[in-house]
């Protein structure tokens, strides 16, 4: 026997190891040293007798003695043992050599590694079959610093003949590297750990599940056994639907396009539908060698949807998967789309290659046709996209053009993210088409270009094209908005609003905040929606819901000046204090000039304020700072509950227009009190109704040219 460190040539491990990556589960040494208990078993009785094999995973853990918590205990060893073939000359030939691929279950050879990031030490003890004879070998893998020194990651520690007669093999794993993985392997129950062995190795056990071999796993606490199970054929769920999916190789060609290569791979999909309570989440895992590897979403569920009280889970497998297989197994080495094109003269992927992106494209299309159900999804997805695009006036060519790119797990948040993305590369082109179209009309001057006007019309004609593209997207979110207002008026005048459906009086409030929030302190309400009620109204200056005596205008309070003893008399007779009154809404559109809205409630008899506006005009007229004078005013007087015979019997003046539906007063006069100059007031009396109707008309006509101008 030569025992001892086994020493590299031609490699220096310190770095070599460097280049194989820890893996991110922390499960991988055990999934390592349970693929490998398998194949062993295989190797030894084959696929025909495969259900004599026996694989064990033994957790073995001490009570924490310095932890106030009596069920604390800590890892000490993992063991994982079968009945397999043995480390025999073979096996220990492809172990002492890093990256031999030469096994003939398509693996690298470099699982090994993973034990060592692991655990400070793993150790192989094995009874082999060497002709005749029984032997005994014995092995310590470790990347510390008395193994690396000697260049070697390796120890043969034993191997000699043996009186042992039955095969076996003992991985055992000992004192974690890591704190964090050390607790995860304490906190490891054994129901947990079968659980992740039938998820990551469910697709083999479906192959295999006619005859697997015996799988235990246990738990013991100071040699004393706490818990163990076994995991049964009757424990892997049978395959609810299966199929066999093409899909083609791309390559780029000589304009680096991506095309196809004309030739397909065949891959396999095997679908499970369960019982929520047995699957925790909805996925789709690509398979190589057995292990589930990448997982990608389920583009017609979410991950813990449930349709019917089922999950679904999908594996995708095949050759092409098994060679893509990295040194960690089971993270499967693809490329998508992107990166395809901008991988430099390297080419670290083949010339022709299947793109992960059609892997998932071809992958969701077809489980769409083996479950009508999650297709229902996809029909969901397509009604919401079109309700979004609907109430904002998304671009339809540009929602046409991501809407396949749109999974059915995607948030009303994300779908419109995605949306304007691409609106906003769309624009960026569109800029760029217009700089370019500047400079080109710059280079055609009569003097040097043949069919000077002909030229200039066409590059003149692509420019007036290109402009209103470039504005649409910031039209159509105006008109959006005013639409999405226009609609929650509707709701509310309609009582579809959640907090009036259940026939709960429409407070007065609620539509003035609509227009104009209350007690706003803005002197420039364009963030208000009283274009509702006149376009125009939004461009002035104005206050909501203040006192006479606080209001401001440019800089300055407008009732700020010496009253004379009568006015001061006026102003508070009665027990009334007409400057604490608060108009609604009160703007300045220039010079001289005034408009007071109110509103009341709908179900207020309108007919019995109509002389309040001619009251808030008359305290303007007569008792704000003489810089104003103030002597032109406009009233709005709007509700719902307007009857004819009321209007015009409690004021004559007033006049119904049939035509747009409201009443009006062409003029009224203003009286002054102290001999100045009298003012005058046009007023008008109108629904809340006739002011929504008006104003969808008004917003229709933009959405209309906005669609029009889409479908150009």
């Amino acid at each position: 026997m030569n025992s001892g460190f086994i020493k590299a040539t031609g490699i220096w491990y310190k770095n070599e190891i460097n280049t194989i990556k820890k893996a991110e589960t922390q499960l991988q040494p055990i999934y390592e040293a349970f693929m490998n208990a398998w194949e062993a078993i295989l190797d030894r009785f084959s696929k025909e007798h495969f259900e004599l094999g026996e694989i064990e995973v033994k957790l073995h853990c001490t009570k924490n003695l310095f932890s106030n918590d009596s069920n604390i205990s800590d890892i000490n060893e993992i063991v994982i043992s079968d009945n397999g073939i043995g480390l025999d000359d073979n096996s220990y030939k492809r172990l002492v050599n890093l990256r031999d691929d030469t096994k003939k279950h398509s693996n690298f050879g470099t699982g090994r590694i993973q034990f060592i990031h692991f655990f400070d030490h793993t150790t192989i003890d094995s009874i082999y079959k060497s002709g005749n004879l029984f032997k005994k070998r014995k092995v310590t893998l470790s990347k510390n610093e008395a193994f690396l020194k000697e260049n070697a990651i390796m120890r043969l520690d034993e191997e000699d003949n043996s009186n042992e007669t039955n095969l076996r093999t003992e991985v055992s794993f000992t004192n974690p590297l890591d704190e964090k993985d050390k607790s995860f392997y304490s906190s490891l129950t054994v129901q947990d750990l079968k659980d992740e062995i039938i998820k990551h190795f469910l697709a083999l056990f479906c192959e295999y599940k006619g005859k697997m071999p015996k799988i235990h796993i246990s738990l013991t606490e100071n040699t004393v056994l706490k818990d163990e199970t076994n995991i049964f054929p009757s424990d892997i769920p049978n395959p609810d639907k299966e199929e066999e999916l093409k899909i083609d190789y791309s390559k780029l060609n000589e304009k680096n396009k991506i095309v196809s290569a004309g030739r397909q791979e065949k891959f396999q999909l095997t679908a499970f539908k369960r019982p929520s309570s047995e699957i925790k989440q909805n996925a789709i895992y690509l398979v190589s060698k057995g292990a589930t590897g990448v997982s990608f979403d389920i583009d017609s569920l979410q991950k813990k949807d449930k349709i019917d009280g089922n999950r679904y889970i999908f594996l995708l497998s095949g050759d092409y998967l098994d060679a893509s297989d990295c040194d960690e197994r089971g993270k499967i080495r693809l490329i998508n789309r992107q990166d395809f094109k901008q991988q430099n003269e390297s080419k670290m992927f083949k010339e022709e290659v299947v793109l992960y992106d059609d892997i998932v494209e071809e992958t969701n299309k077809s489980i769409n046709k083996l479950y009508t159900e999650l297709d229902t999804k996809n029909q969901e997805k397509n009604k919401t996209i079109d309700e979004l695009q609907q109430m904002f006036l998304l671009n339809p060519a540009t929602v046409n053009k991501i809407r396949k790119k749109i999974k059915n797990t995607d948030s009303e948040e994300t779908i419109l993210k995605a949306i304007y993305q691409a609106d906003s590369e769309i624009e960026a082109k569109q800029d760029d088409a217009i700089r370019q179209q500047m400079e080109e009309l710059k280079s055609i001057t009569p003097d040097k270009t043949e069919d000077y006007q002909t030229k200039l019309k066409e590059k003149v004609d692509e420019l007036i094209t290109a402009i209103p593209l470039q504005n649409r997207t910031v039209l159509s979110k105006y008109v959006a908005r005013r639409k999405l207002v226009l609609d929650l008026f509707n709701e509310i005048l309609s009582k579809e609003l959640d907090s009036l459906k259940e026939g709960k009086r429409i407070d007065e409030k609620l539509l003035h905040n609509l227009l104009f929030q209350q007690s706003s302190t803005s002197e420039q309400p364009e963030d208000s929606d009283l274009w509702i009620i006149n376009e125009e109204f939004i461009y002035f200056k104005g206050v909501s819901e203040a006192k006479f005596e606080d209001i401001e205008y440019n800089g300055r309070k407008i009732f700020d000046k010496e009253f004379s003893e009568e006015d001061k008399r006026y102003l508070n007779s009665l027990g009334e204090k007409r400057l604490a009154k608060r108009p609604d809404v009160l703007l300045f559109p220039e010079e001289n000039k005034a408009i007071i809205i109110e509103f009341k409630a709908p179900d207020v008899n309108v007919a019995e304020h109509l002389t309040q506006i001619d009251f808030y005009a008359s305290i303007l007229l007569n008792y704000t700072i003489d810089d104003l004078q103030l002597t032109t005013f406009y009233g709005y007087l709007i509700g719902e509950e307007i009857e004819d015979r009321d209007v015009r019997g409690r004021v004559s003046r007033y006049e119904y227009s049939s035509k747009f539906n409201y009443w009006f007063r062409p003029s009224e006069k203003v009286i002054n009190f102290n001999n100045g100059p009298e003012g005058n007031i046009y007023s008008e009396v109108i629904k809340y109704s006739t002011l929504l109707e008006r104003a969808k008309f008004r917003n229709q006509i933009f959405i209309d040219k906005l669609i029009k101008g889409d479908t150009k």
